[in-house]
């Protein structure tokens, strides 16, 4: 059976939708370009059958139809097709900054940027025009420390204004910018950032969660310590409690360093398109993080097709995503200021005090785009809200959802109960390409558990072990070409021997990115899970979404993790169970499991082994720990566990009697 064939359509955009759609514009507006194509606004495949065949010709219009601020020059747009070491807009000269502030410059400065929510905090809200002049008063503090373009710039922050005053302040000058969420600990944030050796560091003083507030000024002197390239110290008053701050020349007060240069200008020095803007760092679950570098303008010509094409963001949308500023969703949500659109920013706990506070906040501001985590959706549905009947949502057109799959339940709790003329867009990509390999498409129908597109300009495919594409089954996650967000590189890895080895090792010249996925025959996605993660029963590659899909809609269970166990003959599929409040792992739940895999999924995909956990392990960006799980089962250390956010779960998996290998 297809793909499609399993995925119902659940949603189908109207015609008057499709035509109001910016992608449509763009559709248009290449159609009354001399020398390109013409496309029924309607044919997404020949659109993107041509952004991979003339990928010259793709990356180069959306320069044009966006209006990228910069001087285009006379190098290529795209060198060679040669994987890595392609370069794009070779001769461009570029600023990143300069084109997120555009509002301030060529609109109208007076229209919200930002409004910032926080759990600790009053709200604060900044236009284009205020936003514009705390960026050039904090580039000219930098500069007056020292900072020079090159340099590195550290924030161990939350999803407020000023890291995203700091990161603009950075791309203005030519600085790198690389940032932490607040909840890792010291020991996660030095594995990070001492392998860049920054010069400045950007640091709350606190932060708010669950309603509670944690202390972030007690770590200032030891990771200034353990960091030696710490030469400042710059402190947000996060917790809206003007905390005093140590009498010492290293440390600033963040409004002593705005203060202090009020009234200069952003110097918007222009650049390389490739030139750094930031460093995000791989998950560090099974090791220490890789140090991920990214370059501007593949950044933001990527951002701005997947937002304003693929998600029909614009000058009068409001957009919110609950991210933190650890992972890459918030690089990708900053991004959006290009459009001239308001950002919604959260800093706090999206359950506090209950799962609905995020759906009201939605309805009182008029967000049109809501962005958030597959698993905070699930725990929506798990919790029986209806968010569509309790809360104005009528200017909401988007929700995305990302972090993992999405299970089917999901599609029907959103359509049922949240709003049946929405766009929801599951995307998938990852911080290797801080970007989206398939997404949401305004102009295509939506299908329970399917992915609806590849993206523009994207070539990507489902290659089986042999190295050829697939269509209706499952394989690896490749792309064929280049895209402009790939790294610029990463970082101490002179020679691009560790960049290679973790993306080109498998397929010579091809991308594989280490998803399982398979595509339909119409272009739709359905991903599987980490292909590091695939279980191998009896020669059979299972995705573990596969299974998550079946046994987490379940009302006994709370959440499940699933990982192969060698045996020395074979490997057995080891499934932990959390049970939902007032249920019990017990033997009626462990056959009811094993009877709902077989019947709904293969008696290949039935667990050997069910046991019940207190806890499953999960990043501080929402995602299950499986490889390190898978790991533990088969008798290996651990090398790293400052990336996960409840690393006692790991301890209590690897100390469970039940757990011991055979």
């Amino acid at each position: 059976m297809s793909i499609d064939a399993e995925h119902p359509i659940v949603y189908e955009p109207s015609h008057e939708t499709v035509e109001r759609s910016r992608l449509a514009d763009y559709v248009r507006w290449l159609g009354a370009c001399e020398d390109m194509p013409s496309f029924a606004v309607d044919d997404y495949a020949a659109l993107h059958e041509w952004s991979i065949d003339e990928p010259t010709s793709f990356w180069s219009s959306l320069w044009d139809y966006f209006g990228l601020i910069g001087d285009r020059g006379q190098g290529a747009v795209l060198d060679t097709l040669e994987m890595p070491g392609a370069r794009w807009f070779s001769g461009a000269r570029f600023n990143f900054a300069e084109n997120l502030l555009r509002e301030a410059l060529e609109g109208d400065p007076g229209r919200n940027a930002i409004t910032a929510l926080s759990e600790a905090r009053a709200p604060v809200t900044l236009t284009y025009g205020e936003l514009y002049r705390q960026v050039g008063a904090f580039e000219a503090f930098l500069r007056a420390i020292g900072v020079q373009a090159g340099d590195r710039v550290a924030g161990v922050v939350a999803h407020t204004h000023e890291p995203i005053v700091a990161l603009l302040a950075c791309a203005s000058l030519g600085a790198i910018w690389s940032s932490a969420s607040p909840d890792f600990g010291v020991s996660g944030i030095v594995d990070r950032f001492a392998q860049i050796e920054p010069r400045v560091l950007v640091s709350v003083d606190g932060y708010g969660y669950g309603g509670k507030l944690f202390d972030r000024l007690d770590r200032i002197a030891e990771l200034r310590e353990r960091i030696p390239s710490i030469e400042h110290v710059v402190v947000t008053d996060n917790t809206g409690q003007a905390r005093a701050l140590p009498d010492d020349r290293w440390i600033t007060a963040w409004s002593d360093a705005l203060a202090a240069h009020d009234g200069a200008s952003p110097s918007f020095d222009r650049g390389p398109f490739d030139r750094p803007i930031y460093i995000l760092f791989s998950s560090g679950t099974t090791g220490v993080p890789k140090c991920i570098v990214h370059g501007a303008g593949g950044a933001l010509i990527q951002h701005v097709k997947e937002q304003v094409l693929h998600g029909d963001l614009g000058r009068d949308d409001v957009f919110f995503y609950f991210t933190t500023c650890g992972w890459m969703m918030w690089n990708w949500h900053v991004s959006g200021l290009f459009t001239g659109a308001e950002l919604i920013t959260y800093d706090g706990n999206p359950a506090y005090p209950d799962l609905d506070a995020l759906w009201a906040m939605a309805g009182a501001r008029g967000v049109t785009h809501f962005g958030t985590s597959a698993k905070w959706i699930g725990a929506c549905r798990s919790a029986g809200l209806a968010p569509g009947s309790t809360h104005d949502l009528s200017a909401l057109r988007v929700i995305f959802s990302t972090g993992s799959p999405l299970l089917d339940a999901d599609y029907d709790w959103v359509y049922d109960r949240v709003k049946q003329d929405v766009l929801l867009g599951s995307i998938s990509g990852g911080t290797d390409i801080v970007a989206c390999f398939v997404g949401s498409c305004p102009t295509l129908p939506v299908r329970r558990g399917e992915i609806q597109c590849r993206l523009l300009g994207v070539a990507a495919k489902a290659f089986n072990e042999a190295g050829q594409a697939v269509v209706d089954e499952c394989g690896e996650l490749v792309c064929t070409q280049p895209i402009p967000s790939m790294p610029v590189a990463f970082w101490n890895d002179p020679d691009g021997a560790r960049y290679r080895a973790a993306y080109f090792e498998r397929f010579p010249g091809v991308w594989a990115h280490g998803d399982f996925i398979a595509f339909s025959a119409s272009g739709g996605a359905v991903i599987y899970g980490r292909s590091d993660a695939t279980l191998n029963v009896g020669g059979v590659r299972i995705g573990t979404a596969e299974i998550y899909r079946q046994i987490e809609p379940m009302p006994e269970v709370a959440d499940c993790l699933v990982a192969a166990q060698s045996t020395g003959e074979d490997d057995r599929i080891v499934m932990l169970v959390v049970a939902a409040e007032g249920h019990e792992v017990d033997d009626a739940l462990r056959d009811a499991i094993r009877r709902r895999l077989r019947e709904q999924a293969s008696p290949r995909h039935v667990p050997k082994l069910i046991v019940g956990v207190d806890a499953l392990p999960y990043t501080r960006s929402g995602k299950k720990v499986e490889v390190a799980v898978a790991r533990l089962l088969n008798g290996r250390e651990v090398e790293q566990s400052s990336a996960i956010a409840n690393p006692e779960s790991l301890t209590a998996i690897a100390e469970h009697p039940e757990l011991r290998r055979p």
